[in-house]
């Protein structure tokens, strides 16, 4: 007799080349398909990764308010008195206030919810298991517009550092049977942020195959390193949290220090052009390139010389424990959670929240192959695939 699956619903904000949507994909690939049918609603139907999403995965439509929502003010309102779309002028200008009166996207996305839930749907279908895997919107909605006997919040980031409200989001914490974060670290700054909600927190990792990874970044590459530099990469968001303009302002240190040095950015985001002009400023220009979205980064961080995450605050950072895997010199800011993910001179360089301290852990690398090689060793010895993290996540079901 047909076991019946278990029906699951996750929810995200959409698939572009971003940690938590790696982090999902991963554990899609990862789900036992013979026991459970999996529903993905994606807000906006946009992302690199949509081609990676297994073909048991059932993509829902996208709702018809969204493109109203991520497009410029005066378009989308053009676009809205042609169809007649009255609601959806009423939303530009609420979302146009809320920008004006607040600095933070972070407290516009909260505050922006209750007026952006009116004019999406609640689904029809009734789930057994509902996943808003990522913190804000994805959370609310499956709170607000699904019905589920089970609902999961998963956050991937510092969400004190993130600058949440959290009386905003109590109530929806409220609704969550279980609050998932990707690390211990996490787990317990939330723990002691929202103490109310202790019993709830959890850790599952993220999701990272150790043989998927190193037979990925065996595939050639659209671009060639010069091996007369020294190759850094980085991968993630072009975003201001990321303290890619600390990294900026290393590189120039070190240019003017006379190291052959050149950084490599894999991804997309809305500081792309000011990094240029600083670049180009600085004299720096033919050091730094941009090499897009990659759906398989894997190649180009296992040929760099270096890893290179400047960020003000992660979560558990899918891209650098990526890295680990891949055994590459890594050096990182010293943010919230620096030291849950790297032993500081065995596993890589941790620098102080600033352009000089990072210029100087990459000339540590730059000048020491010793170095260089026995942090390799310690990665090859010590880091390993999460594959098992997929069992923490079947208890919850």
């Amino acid at each position: 007799m047909a076991t019946t699956k278990k029906s699951l619903l996750f929810v995200i904000n959409n698939l572009n080349c971003g940690g938590a949507e790696k982090a999902l994909v991963s554990l899609l690939q990862t789900i036992d398909y013979s026991k459970y049918a999996v529903d993905l609603f994606v807000f906006k139907h946009e992302g690199v990764f949509f081609e990676n999403l297994p073909k048991e995965v059932c993509v829902l439509e996208e709702q018809k308010i969204v493109p109203y929502l991520y497009s410029s003010t005066t378009s989308a309102v053009l676009k809205a008195l042609k169809s007649f779309n009255f609601r959806a002028i009423w939303l530009r200008l609420q979302l146009f206030l809320l920008s004006k009166k607040h600095q933070s996207g972070v407290a516009v996305e909260q505050y922006f919810w209750k007026y952006y839930a009116k004019g999406l749907s609640t689904l029809d279908k009734e789930y057994d298991v509902a996943i808003g895997f990522q913190e804000k919107n994805p959370i609310y909605f499956c709170v607000d517009k699904v019905k589920a006997n089970i609902k999961i919040g998963w956050i991937h980031t510092d969400l004190v550092q993130l600058g949440l409200d959290f009386q905003h989001e109590q109530y929806y914490f409220d609704q969550l049977n279980h609050l998932v974060t990707v690390s211990e670290g996490l787990t317990d700054r939330l723990q002691q942020q929202q103490p109310q909600f202790q019993s709830k927190i959890i850790t599952i990792e993220n999701i990272i195959s150790s043989k998927v990874l190193t037979d990925l970044s065996q595939e050639p590459t659209a671009t060639t390193f010069d091996s007369n530099y020294f190759n850094i990469i980085y991968v993630g968001r072009i975003a201001k949290e990321k303290g890619l303009f600390m990294g900026l302002e290393a590189l120039k240190i070190l240019v003017e220090q006379g190291y052959a040095v050149r950084w490599y950015l894999i991804g997309e985001g809305n500081q792309k052009e000011q990094l240029l002009l600083d670049a180009a400023r600085y004299g720096i220009a033919s050091h730094l390139f941009f090499l897009g979205l990659k759906s398989n980064p894997y190649p180009y961080i296992s040929k760099a010389s270096a890893f290179l995450l400047p960020s003000f605050f992660e979560g558990k950072s899918i891209s650098l424990e990526e890295a680990k895997l891949l055994h590459k010199p890594i050096v990182i800011a010293d943010f919230s959670s620096a030291k849950d993910q790297i032993e500081h001179g065995v596993t890589g360089l941790i620098a102080a929240m600033n352009p000089t301290s990072i210029a100087e852990k990459l000339a540590q690398f730059i000048t020491d192959e010793r170095l260089r090689n026995e942090v390799s060793i310690n990665l090859k010895n010590t880091t390993f695939g999460t594959e098992n993290e997929v069992t923490k996540f079947y208890q919850l079901l």
